[in-house]
């Protein structure tokens, strides 16, 4: 007799291998060709909808291990969604305007686009665009994410492109959009004014510079402090920007701080009373100690409130002390120019860092411009587009960069007897400084004419600013910031956020539809013209507001509202790329293109650099068009770092390419490390991560391949059984215990907690003791047997519903296993819903019990390895085994009792007794006496025959029903 052919041996084609990147191309294109994701719609047409509103990733280059964070986390979160029986239509969108197109269409023509019209190059640009879309469209389907990947939603898409004007229309209506001089964050390499958005700061080397301006006309001063009559004054004031300098046009102090003046010998500098010994380090060191001794100068740039604040040597040098108050009115002379510039108030002037006085030029900053509106001062920059001085500025600087003009000026300055720095050198500052976020590069500010939206314009009752301020508000009551701190994040970005500048200098995106009189000059800034244009737009896209004439595109009898002229000439700005995706909501959510949605959007999912980016525009144009948020939830995730910690980078050895993370661990591994990640906090990447969620990643497979492996002759229609053993009710008591924890985890984001759940769900309850336990069961019962069904039903139903919750997060793993499961059931894992709650199933004192068994089992685990360990045994299926129990707990004895005829069962052995311990839980093992049985190995004093087996295997043998 063959007794393989009596044992139940696993015969599942499910793999033992996964071989992810050979394997799931295949299911990708299952899944397509199969129109999974459009069934899952038309499955639950008609249920609740749940929108998650895709933030559309730039169309530029291949995609990055950001993207596929960002998107798998969106998968996640639609797949649960629509698995839950909810309406959950995926949109992915495109960031298809801006900078970072042009440029990479600048590389590829190179000096070709020098004989391009504007709208031959947009449309260059558009290809570039459509190209780079296709490119990511499939790399986001390969890694199984679900959507309208054949519809999807393009920011230059004709009717997109209708709807920012239509948005950019309402906000004119309501007044507050207007065109200004006024200071912006000025790109002199990319030539474009920049958002607060395209803004990021990184250290920069700067030149330190303190310089005295003498005081021309002190009179107001000296009704205050008459001492200083007959003095040489000057004001002391602190830059890291000398090329502001020549633009220097106002000396600021605050009202309400203390100010002294120090005489220097010839002259008396004036500086903020609390920052004197700062100054003193740096320009008279020998005027000031160290307490503790020291060099003063290594004070230079240190903010005034360090530990060791440095002693005046001759407190008698003080002339006088006066509050700013007393200083205004002051006039003084520029240093370098013929000039005379008056002293005023500002309460930014502060005793952080610097003198106290702050060196003021309207057209290079944003308190400047603020102070330079209320006292009318000129907003003036003589600074060109590219960051060059123009002739205005003077002092032989016509046509230098400004970055490269600092030495000279700083010379010029030491030279006029104005640079107060000791020694007559420029100190150097290590420090943050205002960087684009494209080129990487320092910016400048600038005063340039830009068109502006108005946040704190009168919009009907309110402001932009206070609807923003206020729809937060709305959000946090239904709990929508995930994690919590998102809200002040935001809060606070929309509190201090100036005015939006919403122009660019550049040609790629949707023009401002503004018309200029030819004979004044003066904007036509007319809501009506806008959806005027915005109709053309929708036929023809915003290439015609290139193409075609002025009088073709705006309303017929369009005039100057001033002079009466009918002659007109185009705006050439175009709307900053910021505005464009802000009006997704618009364009997507709330047009009925794609009537699945709606407006507003139940979740918007990005990284936390979108509180001031997308979050921040898509929340400032739906409260100031529609007068509430686009979105009710707003779920951040940290930034991609490596293991250690640090921004990801090639130079830093710390990369990990996309291309080869697919070919070597596959998209699932990838899946499984955006859900085992925290995304509230920076999520880290390495090939080391990823080997190690491989370990993780096979327990979890190995536990379906073994449930599948064991349901290879099992029907769930016809074989399921009512009747189960303690240890199978155990087994789904745990399981409903976890199906309930990951739906809680699913419910709150928190998709670490679900992967985490799995893993050890998987390893501890299943493999290492529920499978452990079953095997004897399953392979030796005959195979109709009442226990055998009964193992094989909580098998099926661990292996259904672990495929269904498991689908969302590891969904080529879960579709796999789903098709070699038995008996009728859904086309996709995708279509089968997510389990119901069966809280009837959850048994808190049967596994209390089975949490003393399994106590029981570790001590007798140990003893007979033990034994194995000194080769008194072999297998454990030949070992007796006496379990020793102590007097208290009683309930353990009891607990044994009860389970005394299934101990065997449980530990694997042949024979258990249980026995009084003197002390604490101990067993003791021995080998037994009798042969072992030819099929299930345990020694037992039945065994007899040949080949020699038990009364079990006899029967199962024999063919008997159980």
């Amino acid at each position: 007799m063959d007794l393989k052919d009596t044992v139940n041996l696993p015969k599942t084609a499910f793999p033992m291998r996964a071989q992810l990147a050979e394997r799931e191309p295949g299911q990708v294109k299952a899944w397509l060709d199969g129109k999974v994701y459009e069934e899952m719609l038309r499955l639950h047409a008609g249920h609740e909808k749940f929108v998650l509103h895709d933030g559309p990733p730039y169309a530029n280059g291949p995609l990055h291990p950001g993207h596929f964070l960002n998107k798998i986390l969106k998968d996640i979160v639609v797949k649960r969604a629509a698995m839950s029986g909810k309406l959950a239509d995926f949109v992915p969108g495109w960031d298809c305007h801006g900078l970072p197109i042009e440029r990479e269409v600048d590389k590829q023509l190179g000096a070709k686009k020098r004989e391009m019209s504007a709208s031959d190059f947009r449309r260059a640009c558009r290809r570039y665009a459509e190209e780079q879309i296709e490119i990511q469209r499939r790399g986001f389907q390969r890694l199984g994410v679900f959507g309208r990947w054949d519809d999807p939603y393009l920011t230059m898409a004709y009717g997109y492109e209708a709807e920012i004007v239509r948005q950019l229309a309402a906000i004119t209506r309501k007044g507050a959009l207007y065109r200004r001089k006024r200071p912006v964050h000025w790109c002199i390499r990319d030539v474009t004014a920049l958002a607060e958005a395209e803004v990021e700061y990184a250290d920069k080397t700067s030149p330190s510079i303190y310089v005295g301006f003498p005081v021309l006309d002190g009179t107001p001063l000296y009704k205050a402090a008459p001492a200083l009559k007959g003095h040489r004054l000057i004001l002391a004031i602190w830059t890291t920007t000398p090329w502001t300098i020549p633009a220097n046009l106002a000396i600021a102090v605050n009202p309400e701080i203390d100010y002294v003046a120090y005489d220097l010998g010839p002259r008396a500098m004036v500086v903020a009373r609390e920052l004197l010994g700062q100054v003193l380090a740096a320009v008279a060191p020998g005027e000031v100690e160290l307490p503790g001794g020291g060099d003063p100068r290594t004070l230079l740039g240190a903010a005034q409130n360090v530990a060791r604040v440095p002693r005046i040597r001759h407190p008698e040098k003080v002339l006088a002390h006066f509050s700013g108050r007393e200083l205004s009115g002051v006039t003084y002379h520029h240093p370098l120019i013929e000039r005379t510039s008056p002293v005023i108030l500002g309460g930014h002037a502060t005793t952080e860092a610097g003198t106290g006085l702050v060196h003021t030029a309207p057209g290079h900053g944003e308190d400047d411009f603020n102070m330079g509106i209320k006292y009318g001062l000129p907003i003036w920059a003589p600074v060109d587009e590219r960051g060059r001085f123009t002739v205005e500025a003077g002092l032989g600087l016509t046509g230098k960069n400004v970055f490269d003009a600092n030495p000279e000026i700083v010379d010029q300055l030491r030279a006029a007897g104005a640079l107060l720095n000791a020694g007559g050198q420029a100190f150097e500052i290590r420090h943050s400084y205002p960087h684009c976020w494209r080129c990487k590069n320092p910016v400048i500010f600038r005063a340039t004419d830009q068109w502006w939206i108005g946040l704190d314009a009168d919009i009907g009752g309110t402001t932009i600013r206070k609807a923003a301020l206020a729809a937060i508000e709305r959000i946090d009551q239904a709990h929508g910031w995930i994690p919590a701190w998102g809200k002040e994040r935001i809060r606070g970005m929309v509190e201090n956020r100036p005015d939006w500048c919403v122009s660019r200098q550049r040609s790629w995106g949707v023009p401002i539809p503004v018309a200029y009189c030819a004979r004044d000059r003066r904007p036509v800034v007319s809501a009506e013209a806008m959806e005027h244009v915005a109709g053309i737009f929708e036929k023809q896209g915003a290439d015609a507001w290139f193409d075609l004439p002025l009088r073709d595109l705006l309303p017929a009898g369009t005039r100057c509202g001033e002079c009466g002229g009918d002659q007109f000439e185009k705006e050439t700005d175009i709307l900053d790329v910021w505005f464009d995706s802000g009006s997704s909501w618009a364009a997507v959510c709330a047009s009925g293109r794609w009537p699945m949605l709606r407006f507003p959007a139940d979740l918007y999912l990005e990284g936390s650099d979108q509180h001031r980016g997308w979050f921040n525009s898509s929340l400032t144009i739906g409260v100031a068009t529609r007068g509430e948020s686009p979105y009710r939830a707003c779920l951040t995730h940290g930034f991609l770092v490596g293991e250690d910690g640090r921004k990801m980078s090639k130079s830093l050895g710390n990369y990990v390419d996309p291309q080869q993370m697919l070919q070597k661990h596959g998209a699932e591994i990838v899946r499984l490390w955006v859900a085992a990640s925290d995304y509230r906090e920076d999520v880290r990447l390495s090939q080391q991560i990823l080997v190690t969620l491989g370990d993780g990643y096979r327990k979890i497979r190995n536990t379906l391949r073994y449930c599948l492996s064991q349901l290879y002759d099992f029907d769930p229609a016809r074989d399921s059984v009512d009747e189960l053993q303690p240890i199978d009710r155990w087994a789904l008591s745990r399981f409903e215990r976890y199906r309930a924890g990951v739906a809680k985890a699913y419910d709150q984001y928190e998709f670490h907690r679900v992967y985490h759940a799995t893993v050890d769900l998987c390893a501890t309850d299943l493999s290492a003791f529920y499978f452990d336990v079953l095997k004897d069961r399953t392979y030796c019962s005959g195979a109709a047997w009442r226990v055998r069904r009964a193992a094989q039903t909580v098998l099926y139903r661990v292996c259904r519903d672990l495929c269904r919750l498991l689908a969302p997060m590891a969904s080529f793993t879960a579709e796999e296993a789903w098709q070699h499961l038995p008996g009728a059931k859904a086309s996709s894992v995708f279509l089968a819903g997510l389990p119901e709650a069966e809280p009837q199933l959850v048994d808190d004192g049967l596994e209390e019990e089975f949490r003393h068994l399994a106590s029981f089992r570790r001590t007798v685990n140990e003893a007979l390895e033990s034994r194995r360990v000194a080769k008194e045994i072999g297998k454990a299926t030949e070992a007796d085994v006496v379990l020793r129990l102590p007097k208290e707990p009683q309930v353990l004895r009891e607990v044994a009792e009860k389970y005394e005829d299934q101990l065997a069962d449980l530990f694997l052995c042949a024979t258990v007794q249980i026995g009084p311990s003197p002390g604490a839980l101990e067993s003791s093992v021995k080998r037994s006496p009798h042969p072992s049985c030819a099929r299930c190995w345990r020694a037992l004093a039945e065994v007899s025959g040949d080949p020699p087996l038990c009364r079990r295997c006899a029967r199962a043998v024999a063919g008997e029903a159980q």
